[in-house]
């Protein structure tokens, strides 16, 4: 027993940072990190995520789901800026947990992080979809067939099923390419993205702001008896449930819009390919964190304002923010188009980081001997794991192309905010098991933040439902397969204490 939490000696790790000719390149600054987050950040959860959490549970009151992910969130990036600063390799809160907790705590919380970068990924290129619909639309009046844009689960308005989600698939591929060019390069289109996307947040909540109804924000949190709303696939929406009105639904919500700040961990990942990582992760993680914090408290507010909530049910259910500027903002149809472009473009840059993330986890698993060499394997020229790449590309754009987005994105959230608890306790775990090793930035107020943020992010847990909780057990199963048949026999910790 004692075997299965064998951990990683710190000074291992710290070696493993140092740049040799092998390595990944370091080639990021604090500057690239806070735009990489931001890019992260500002996406799916946004423009995608805002509205299904207002129409199903929250309502206006989205805003305070915001503040209650931004709270978690907040206090889980304190820790993760510990371990960043201490620990600046490849790996996030897999690396972290190996050194703290040990190996079968470091495989579970490895395993869950493909669940949140490769579903996050998954759930944005369908938010992607969505928007390239909406711009085909807009532009020519035209659409990609239902049945080729939307999975087998999903249903139109004029009863139409769907059968694959191709444009889905496409910007996977487009942006798993750009990856294996390189981390630089891919950096730098992605600060260009950024800036665009920044804008033009900026830019609805300036205009937008004029044209809120404060009838919409009236009552601000949803009653029990607003009654009940059916769905195009024949389901309904009863908020009269627990978990859909009132301060329960306020929390349900938070797990939902949770998945909007899953960037600042992404951020971690890449701290092998960081210039000064011990001062630039925890520019990068809580900079970023900061800043998309307070545009999306504004930008759900001016959103739920313009639009009454159940409308995000329904019509406005795809693409919900050029849905808002169409339908109660007229003469502003020309914003419409400028923000799903910037939209098109924004959800690229997330998806770019989401992928990015996932193979730098299993990166240093397979480093570790938990997963087969194949998963750090570096291209001859660009140093970037390419096999990883194209093996990830295959398996997200499965669920891209044939799950919804709603279930793609709660399991998204669920495996995130699990990462994010065992993250806040292995800071409590390495305060007492390593006091002396040398901490560029302390989490501050031990032990008070570290338990903090793991209540939070367990009661933001509670609130995703029974349902996402089946499906994460269901993918830890897996994961315990795969650990006790192949990652026993290869671990490189184990066989060290041979």
């Amino acid at each position: 027993m004692s075997r299965l939490f064998v951990k990683k000696p710190l000074g291992q790790l710290l070696s493993e940072a140092s740049e040799t000719e092998k390595g990944l390149k370091r080639t990021l600054t604090a500057g690239s990190l806070v735009a990489l987050g931001i890019g992260a950040i500002i996406g799916a959860g946004l423009f995608v995520r805002t509205a299904a959490a207002a129409g199903a549970h929250a309502g206006p009151a989205v805003t305070l789901s915001f503040i209650v992910a931004a709270i978690g969130c907040a206090l889980a990036g304190l820790c993760y800026a510990e371990f960043a600063s201490m620990i600046p390799i490849a790996g996030s809160a897999y690396t972290y947990s190996y050194a703290t907790l040990g190996e079968f705590v470091a495989w579970i919380i490895g395993w869950d992080l493909v669940l949140e970068y490769a579903l996050g990924a998954a759930t944005v290129s369908i938010g992607w979809s969505q928007y390239l619909n909406k711009l085909l639309f807009s532009l020519f009046h035209t659409t990609i067939p239902y049945e080729l844009s939307h999975s087998p689960f999903e249903v139109s308005a004029t009863g139409v099923h769907g059968m694959i989600n191709l444009p889905a698939i496409f910007i996977l591929l487009m942006l798993t390419l750009l990856l294996i060019r390189g981390t630089q390069e891919s950096a730098t289109v992605n600060t260009i993205i950024v800036i665009v996307k920044v804008a033009i947040v900026l830019l609805f909540i300036g205009l937008g702001w004029h044209f809120i109804n404060p009838a919409n924000h009236t009552p601000y949190m949803i009653p029990a008896d607003a009654g009940t709303v059916t769905l195009n696939d024949g389901s309904v929406v009863d908020y009269s449930q627990p978990r859909n009105h009132g301060w329960l639904g306020v929390l349900a919500g938070a797990g939902v819009v949770f998945f909007a700040f899953i960037g600042f961990d992404a951020v971690s990942t890449a701290a092998q390919e960081t210039k000064d990582p011990k001062r630039a992760m925890p520019i990068g993680i809580l900079v970023s964190l900061a800043i998309c914090t307070v545009l999306y408290i504004l930008f759900s507010h001016v959103l739920t304002g313009v639009a009454p909530f159940k409308d995000f049910l329904k019509a406005g259910s795809e693409a919900s923010v050029a849905y808002t500027i169409d339908t109660y903002m007229p003469g502003y149809s020309w914003l419409s188009l400028f923000i799903t472009i910037a939209i098109l473009a924004g959800f690229s840059s997330v998806i770019l980081v989401m992928l990015l993330g996932q193979t730098r986890v299993f990166y240093s698993m397979s480093n570790d001997g938990l997963v087969p060499p194949v998963f750090s394997k570096l291209h001859p020229k660009f140093r970037t794991p390419y096999k990883s790449q194209m093996l990830f590309f295959v398996f997200t754009a499965l669920f891209a192309g044939f799950i919804p987005d709603h279930i793609v994105g709660n399991m998204t959230s669920i495996g995130t905010l699990f990462a994010f608890v065992l993250v806040c306790i292995g800071v409590l775990v390495m305060r007492k098991s390593d006091p002396n090793v040398p901490r560029p930035f302390k989490t501050p107020w031990v032990p008070v933040v570290p338990i903090a943020g793991a209540i939070v992010c367990g009661l933001m847990i509670l609130g995703l439902g029974a349902d996402n909780w089946i499906r994460l057990f269901i993918w830890l199963a897996i994961g315990f397969v795969i650990y006790f048949g192949y990652s026993v026999k290869h671990s490189k910790a184990r066989k060290l204490q041979q």
